[in-house]
């Protein structure tokens, strides 16, 4: 059995901040039906993966996010694989 997603949802200057790019580029990709969304109270909410993906398709986008987005925090992030005590007493 597949587990259920539960969409994470961004407002547009939320994920303009995210991904390190102008809230007029996140409208234009809008605007060229690029992201999924819905409406709530005329606001735009993005789906956090549709954006994702949309960023890691588009190399300037890529790039600002990796320079002034989330990206730059991304290597903080990685845990290092710990040895494992193979010998259990």
């Amino acid at each position: 059995m597949d587990k259920e997603k539960y969409p994470i949802r961004v407002s547009v200057s939320e994920a303009a901040r995210l991904f390190g790019v102008d809230q007029h580029t996140i409208r234009r990709a809008i605007k060229r039906q690029e992201l999924r969304y819905i409406v709530v109270q005329a606001r735009y909410k993005l789906n956090f993966e549709s954006l994702v993906e949309w960023s890691q398709n588009r190399v300037t986008v890529k790039n600002k996010m990796e320079q002034k987005g989330i990206g730059q925090f991304v290597d903080k992030w990685k845990i290092r694989k710990q040895e494992i005590n193979k010998s259990k007493k």
